[in-house]
């Protein structure tokens, strides 16, 4: 398999305190990789290092063999737009838009024309189980029903990776598991690469694949189960 994105022995400090310590990581193209972690580990600014938001102090993290860490932040954020997908814990929804604006979002921060993003945003409503809200605001939405609209918007550009911090941290369990489920059945079906930051054990069975970030450190472990126990 072909490493999508990778960091090498990276390191990155806030003021006086070190968040990462020379950390190492290799995410396969079409893995479902899960970050897992204690609270202040690293975890986040690991992602955020991967993603492109964060530069780290000293170390590499390259997508598709290119070096991201030392590309021009026009150019990165070129990257996030066109080629990542992100879904937060509190999916971050635009309250003046509506729930289909919302999905649509990045289509349109591409350039395509209002009228086809929206006919590409539309199917996610019936593939989530949102028939009927696309014209929803957020604040007509419950948490799992924003949660899975942020999902659908970071998936709509079929992008290369998709970056995931905590996405269920703000729902119940169940509707979690919901989420979780059709994040990795979503992604799977269009070869989207995911990398997932949780501290849940049961989000991160989903996983193809954990890691295990301490003291701003990665260490990869075994395989993940892929599906959660009954």
């Amino acid at each position: 398999m072909t490493a999508v994105i990778e960091a090498r022995d990276i390191a990155l400090a806030f003021g006086e305190t070190p968040a990462l310590r020379g950390a190492s990581l290799s995410v396969q193209a079409g893995e479902v990789l899960a970050i897992m972690g204690p609270s202040g580990s690293g975890k986040s600014t690991l992602l955020h290092c991967l993603a492109g938001i964060l530069v780290p102090d000293a170390g590499e993290v390259l997508f598709d063999g290119q070096r991201l860490d030392t590309m021009p932040e026009a150019r990165r954020s070129a990257l996030r737009r066109d080629r990542f997908g992100f879904v937060f814990q509190f999916g971050q929804l635009v309250p003046e838009l509506t729930a289909e604006e919302n999905v649509a979002l990045p289509l349109l921060l591409n350039g395509v024309r209002r009228s086809a993003a929206l006919a590409q945003a539309r199917p996610w409503f019936a593939r989530l189980g949102l028939d009927g809200m696309e014209q929803r605001r957020s604040g007509e939405l419950s948490g799992g029903q924003a949660q899975r609209v942020a999902l659908a918007r970071g998936l709509v550009a079929r992008p290369r990776v998709l970056f995931a911090d905590e996405p269920t941290g703000a729902l119940d369990s169940l509707t979690g598991e919901q989420v979780m489920e059709l994040m990795v059945a979503s992604a799977k079906e269009q070869g989207t690469t995911v990398i997932l930051v949780t501290h849940e054990a049961r989000v991160a069975a989903y996983a193809d694949r954990e890691a295990v970030v301490r003291d701003g450190r990665a260490r990869t472990l075994s395989a993940g189960a892929g599906t959660v126990a009954p």
